[in-house]
């Protein structure tokens, strides 16, 4: 018995965080799924100006979703105003302008929430023979660092955090500056701290490892439950990635079967993106695992150490960013209200 508490009560933490998150949202009430009535639409409109801010009439105004039933076409009125009702809610649309003597305008993707109305205050039209045109180029290590900022800010019920996730169908690679970043940032986040504290008085009602009770005792397990989820942090999601100049992070499918979405989702664990942009076998993510597992047996009580023990958190450490590699796939998305939207 004491073996078997020896192994299961040692996870990683990140995966961990994103586990409880999980089985919260599971007993949060959450709304019907495909009844339409219970959706309210949406709306679009805007007004089409010239470059001196006259209005523009007769404007074709395009709006362009996902198929052709979220497409649709009209004509500004002789005030230049356009506008599109009863429109689906978390559908990428599109807006464009077309005009005589005026060059093409197209809107950024917009996606409107259940019942928002949005007013477009930004569709001016250029006279098509000025041929004034700036051409601005980003470095990818700017875009990277873009992203990163982004997936910093998404959390799990707007809470725990959810850094190692890509929704932007068009990522870039990350340099080793950016891995070791997202790995501290994650570390030493108030959640994950407060994840550490709440893994540690677990494991001192469990009296797991073999520390002592009391006040130092915790402290011991606090320690050592924070050095297990920065050494599997920083080793899988930073040193051997930079090393081997891999991505550490779950790039979600969202589309497609959802056979080939499950399939995608088990297999991150053991397959992971190059920075070469091309899948290879995922040996950071398993060597971090591993290698966490072998550094515990530096700081752990000599009971608790042993071969045994640092392969079963191994098995263990994967079997979990299984878990959360299907939490991510198919539920956690839903749950991350700050999530990048796909392009």
């Amino acid at each position: 018995m004491r073996k078997y508490r020896q192994i299961t009560d040692q996870k990683p933490l990140y995966s961990s965080l994103l586990i409880v998150a999980l089985a919260l949202a599971l007993t949060t009430p959450t709304r019907a799924q495909g009844v339409a009535s219970d959706v309210p639409p949406g709306g679009i409109s805007g007004t089409v100006i010239d470059p001196t801010g006259h209005t523009v009439p007769g404007a074709t105004v395009i709006l362009e979703g996902l198929s052709n039933k979220d497409s649709y076409v009209t004509a500004a009125n002789d005030n230049g105003f356009f506008e599109f009702r009863d429109l689906r809610s978390e559908v990428p649309y599109r807006a464009s302008i077309r005009a005589q003597g005026f060059a093409d305008w197209t809107s950024p993707a917009i996606e409107l929430e259940p019942g928002q109305y949005k007013i477009l205050t930004d569709c001016k039209l250029r006279v098509e023979n000025v041929q004034t045109t700036v051409d601005v180029h980003y470095s990818s290590a700017e875009v990277a660092a873009e992203q990163v900022k982004m997936a910093e800010k998404q959390r799990v019920l707007g809470i725990v955090p959810n850094f190692y996730v890509v929704y932007d169908r068009h990522p870039v690679p990350l340099t080793s500056k950016l891995k070791f970043e997202l790995a501290l940032r994650t570390a030493v986040d108030p959640v994950t701290i407060f994840g550490v504290a709440m893994v540690a008085g677990l494991d001192q009602a469990g009296n797991t490892p073999d520390y002592q009770q009391g006040a130092k005792g915790y402290g011991q397990r606090f320690g050592a439950v924070a050095a297990g989820g920065f050494s599997d942090i920083l080793i899988g999601g930073a040193v051997l990635p930079s090393l081997l100049h891999q991505d550490p992070r779950y790039f979600y499918q969202g589309t497609g079967t959802t056979k080939a979405r499950f399939l995608h989702a088990l297999s991150h664990p053991f397959v992971c993106k190059g920075d070469n942009g091309e899948w290879q076998p995922n040996y950071s993510s398993m060597g971090g695992d591993l290698a966490a597992s072998a550094v515990e047996n530096a700081y752990y009580p000599q009971s608790n150490r042993g071969a045994g023990l640092v392969f079963g958190h191994f098995a263990l450490n994967t079997a979990e960013r299984v878990v959360s590699s299907l939490a991510q796939e198919f539920i956690l998305r839903k749950l991350t209200p700050t999530a990048k939207k796909l392009n």
